[in-house]
């Protein structure tokens, strides 16, 4: 290790050397994780945010619930762009340098709604606020980027599952924490949660900056993400991430709204529930990366996409009856089943690259090169398009409840969506292809027919 350009750089990293792995790679990736999760968990905090600042906002603040549901909408779409710069920051600035400026910069959102969560304030100033947080949605793409190449190809589902899973629990966290405010201080104390979270942010950049490291491998190549731009799969899989973390991050966003709107929950009341969902599906996320990991996540990706829309369909029928039991659990069912495909999902990126290489001729560290080039390119496109999948669910239920004053028809756009991205899952991934072997090549019964990345 030496130093460059002000901060702690890693000069020699082979991850997929099992021997340099074992001596050294996996005690100094487990240290990146770690801190990489807190980063990453400030950040989706922050990025949150207004999900809970909206239970705070009575009548005397003038906003009614449509404005409510575009106000958080726009932290989403802000994070969403956002996530394509963020990944090439992390080869630009290197992985502990960007962890250590993109959460000082979370100070910004959390520091300026504190001064604007007043009765009085006008919408517009809100929108433009709400939209300063979506900073914390950038931090996604930059730590997802950073662990991805700290780890080897088989530990890369249950790594990306842990640092997404860690980070993805910043939303219940700070729901349970809006929670504890309304139900002890009152829905007029908004400003306790913001406190909270300030001295956190710089607690995280702090620890970011001592323990993390730069790996001087990763270098920005342009040229990566004009090539992940152009292969199909990068599209096929930003489809797959909309319906997997899109409806998480959209759900997490827009939970509290619908049970107050629907259900005509109080504020404490919509508070006490509205962190379940988030809180499971985020901790299910590294399982969905082990399945994935054990058994391809194709296959996971395809039968979770199967019982998301059984989960949806619960939902209807539960928002049609009137019934809040059974709405809750089919509700609470697609959270856990998004945050499962949100891990089933990101193994498949680097494991569809690699496989492409190995399509390609490339054999050993050449191929895991080519892996590594194209899906870390890859991940901010898709994380970004992934994420504009929540603005899609808040912007369809604020059409929705405008319209006919019920989420009914916006569930049944998401049951659509699921059927869509479960039957593109296995035209793509899963439908068996007859191989074309030469007439010297005598085709064998088994396996003539056979997914071509059903082990991605």
């Amino acid at each position: 290790m030496r130093t460059r350009r002000g901060g702690r750089w890693i000069e020699h990293w082979e991850p997929e050397d099992e021997r340099f792995w074992a001596e050294t790679g996996e005690r100094v990736a487990r240290r990146n994780l770690a801190f990489s999760v807190l980063a990453e968990h400030i950040g989706f905090s922050i990025w949150s945010l207004w999900s809970v600042m909206v239970l705070f906002m009575g009548p005397e603040y003038g906003v009614d619930p449509a404005g409510k549901f575009f106000l958080v909408a726009m932290p989403t779409v802000v994070g969403a762009v956002l996530r394509v710069p963020y990944t090439f920051a992390v080869a630009r600035f290197g992985g502990r340098n960007w962890t250590v400026f993109s959460a000082l910069l979370l100070l910004v959102p959390t520091s300026v709604a504190a001064v604007v969560m007043t009765p009085g304030t006008s919408y517009g100033t809100f929108l433009a606020v709400a939209a300063l947080a979506g900073v914390g949605g950038g931090n996604f793409a930059s730590s997802m980027t950073n662990i991805n190449s700290f780890y080897p190809l088989r530990k890369k589902g249950w790594a990306l599952g842990l640092n997404a899973g860690g980070g993805n629990i910043g939303v219940p966290v700070i729901q349970l924490l809006g929670l504890l405010v309304i139900g002890t201080a009152g829905a007029a104390q908004p400003r306790i949660v913001l406190a909270v979270y300030v001295p956190l942010i710089v607690a995280a950049a702090v620890l970011a900056a001592l323990f993390m490291d730069n790996l001087g491998p990763v270098t920005n190549d342009t040229g990566a993400a004009v090539d992940a731009a152009k292969e199909r799969h990068t599209w096929v899989m930003a489809l797959l991430y909309i319906g997997t973390f899109g409806s998480f991050i959209g759900y997490s966003f827009a939970f509290g709204l619908v049970l107050q709107n629907q259900f005509a929950r109080t504020p404490l009341q919509a508070a006490s529930l509205t962190f379940i969902g988030p809180l499971l599906g985020s901790l299910i996320r590294p399982v969905g990366g082990r399945l994935a990991d054990r058994f391809g996540g194709a296959r996971i990706t395809l039968g979770n996409f199967a019982a998301m829309a059984v989960a949806t369909g619960v939902v209807i029928y539960a928002s049609a009856e009137g019934s809040l039991p059974v709405f809750l659990a089919g509700f609470i069912a697609l959270f856990v089943l998004s945050g499962l495909g949100n891990g089933s999902t990101y193994k498949m990126i680097p494991g569809i690259f690699q496989a492409q290489a190995v399509r390609r001729g490339l054999a050993g560290e050449e191929a895991a090169v080519y892996g590594r080039r194209l899906s870390g390119a890859a991940m901010g496109l898709i994380g970004a398009v992934g994420a504009l999948g929540g603005l899609g669910i808040n912007l369809a239920f604020r059409q929705s409840f405008a319209a006919t004053g019920s989420g009914t028809p916006a569930f049944v756009s998401f049951l659509v969506c699921y059927a869509v991205c479960g039957a593109v899952t296995w035209a793509v991934y899963l439908r068996p292809v007859v191989k074309q072997r030469s007439a010297a090549e005598p085709e064998a019964a088994e396996g003539a027919r056979r997914p071509v990345y059903a082990e991605v």
